[in-house]
């Protein structure tokens, strides 16, 4: 086996090895791992639902792909996260080939070891969310665009369309203006053959849209209106946050490459190719797009890290890399021994041995890589750096299974003698946690608590419990009856009612009681 194959096998092994060390988490983890077995348990593959309800949030591509995934390997919490990591691998293949194609090797194998080992892009390499869907996609939009393949930027902006919405063609349309404006080079309009491609867009994108609004009267202002234009312009979904808000993000999520990403900043404003024009242009107006808008979370910017990759890739040399060694030793030493410090005592003792653990682990890669970059091994300097920001992201993650109780109910539905049988209701009394569905395996009616689904249940009423008077009715009525209150309610709630429960389990936020 030579040396490139061995790369990939480590990298495979890491990547995919714990994808099930922990249970799915809350909310977007099981979100999207709930609507995938909806899809698969109804047969109903054009209407996403959530617990029973319409959800249109999101497009369905990643539904599709998971539904899919669980029909051959089965409803597993690593099969849910399986597309994910996926096309993050994918990714870091992309990026190998692309930055080859560009720039000449060995900057593929530089960029590909600098997108594997960006804490930020591992990390949501291993979580159930739409963003590494998006990330890839709109990624390869752009470095379809950068080779030439004019055909396949239209399959790749179709496909980010049906990843995440319109972001999938809106941004790859503002990056390639940007970039238009900047080199003054107006054939290009004509270059990206935008009638072939344009039909070609839609023919992908297109149908499904279709079908749902056919099948949906309330989906076209709900997803266009409500999802798109007033997510952006408004703190709809409580997301707001300064606009400086991804620049700590970026330096935590690239923490392994920082001064050589500065390099390639300050590089660019003295030469650059028409290629890094085109990438610094979509990094920028990613960037920027997303400061701008009122809602703002850690992996929106997460499109611009394989671009960003093949930036710092070609600003890779002897002295950046001893710089970044040298950066890189104090600051992890300094952060594992800081966390360790404040977390000493109380919930968090245990992880914060790992986070210690972590630490070191890239403290030790960057000695390594300053070891090989002072001997002239570059390559051996770029690798130690990439291993290390993997590894111990790995870490970090893995050992986040110690607090799985905390962000997932599957513990406590695992202290249960039975679960409860598929034919008797089960209530979620004033809360919706959204591991629930997911760890049963089953729909449960909302009781009083809306949550994210507050539209759909005014879409679909018949399906809601609105209070507590009505909840009594609908226990006292059902010959056998579950239940899922908050542990603080779960002896003073039914008190109130006047109805009598038997705890079955109780765990560190919720209690499970079922009518005696």
């Amino acid at each position: 086996m030579n040396r490139a194959a061995i790369l990939w096998v480590v990298l495979a092994v890491l990547w995919f090895g714990t994808l099930g060390i922990r249970p799915l988490y809350k909310a977007d983890e099981s979100r999207y791992g709930e609507i995938s077995r909806e899809m698969v348990a109804s047969g109903d593959w054009i209407t996403p639902r959530l617990n029973g309800f319409k959800y249109f949030e999101k497009p369905p591509l990643q539904y599709w792909a998971t539904a899919a995934l669980f029909q051959v390997f089965g409803e597993h919490d690593w099969v849910a996260r399986l597309w994910t990591a996926l096309l993050g691998f994918a990714g870091v293949a992309m990026v190998l080939y692309a930055g080859n194609r560009l720039f000449g090797p060995p900057i593929g194998l530089y960029a590909a070891a600098v997108l594997a080992g960006s804490p930020l892009y591992v990390l949501l390499g291993q979580v159930n969310t739409l963003d590494m869907g998006v990330t890839f996609f709109l990624a390869g939009a752009i470095f379809a665009f950068a080779l030439g393949h004019m055909l396949l930027f239209w399959v790749a902006c179709a496909l980010a369309v049906l990843s995440k919405g319109l972001i999938g063609i809106v941004l790859p349309g503002a990056a390639l203006f940007a970039y238009l404006l900047v080199k003054r080079d107006w054939s290009l309009i004509r270059r990206v053959r935008p009638i072939a491609g344009g039909a070609l867009f839609l023919l992908i994108a297109a149908p499904w849209f279709i079908a749902v609004s056919a099948a949906n009267a309330e989906f076209a202002h709900f997803f266009f209106v409500q999802e798109h234009f007033q997510r952006f312009t408004s703190e709809i979904h409580h997301r707001a946050a300064p606009a400086w808000y991804f620049i700590p993000v970026l330096a935590a999520g690239m923490a392994p490459w920082l001064v050589p990403l500065g390099r390639a900043a300050v590089l660019a404003f003295r030469q650059r190719s028409d290629a890094e024009l085109l990438l610094w242009s979509w990094a920028l107006v990613v960037f920027v797009f997303f400061s701008a808008s009122g809602s703002k979370l850690p992996p929106y910017i997460l499109p611009i890290f394989p671009a960003l990759a093949v930036l710092v890739a070609r600003s890779l040399t002897r002295g950046v890399l001893v710089a970044q060694s040298l950066v890189m030793l104090p600051v992890a030493l300094g952060a594992g021994l800081a966390v360790q410090r404040l977390a000493s005592t109380g919930p968090y003792a245990s992880y914060a041995q790992w986070i210690l653990l972590a630490a070191l682990i890239l403290a030790a890669a960057a000695a390594a890589a300053l070891l090989m970059a002072w001997r002239q091994r570059l390559t051996g300097a770029v690798l130690a750096l990439a291993l290390g920001g993997l590894v111990a992201t790995q870490i970090g993650i893995a050992a986040h299974r110690g607090l799985s109780d905390r962000f997932s109910i599957a513990s406590t539905l695992a202290g249960l003698p039975e679960r409860p049988p598929a034919d008797v209701p089960v209530f979620a009394v004033d809360m919706y946690d959204h591991t629930l569905p997911w760890s049963l395996k089953r729909t449960v009616t909302l009781v009083g608590y809306r949550d994210e689904l507050g539209d759909a249940v005014d879409w679909e009423r018949e399906k809601f419990v609105p209070d507590l008077m009505t909840f009594v009715e609908r226990w006292n009525a059902a010959p056998q009856a579950w239940a899922i209150l908050p542990v603080g309610e779960a002896e003073k709630l039914p008190r109130e009612l006047g109805i009598r429960v038997q705890v079955m389990a109780r765990g560190p936020q919720y209690a499970i009681v079922r009518k005696p």
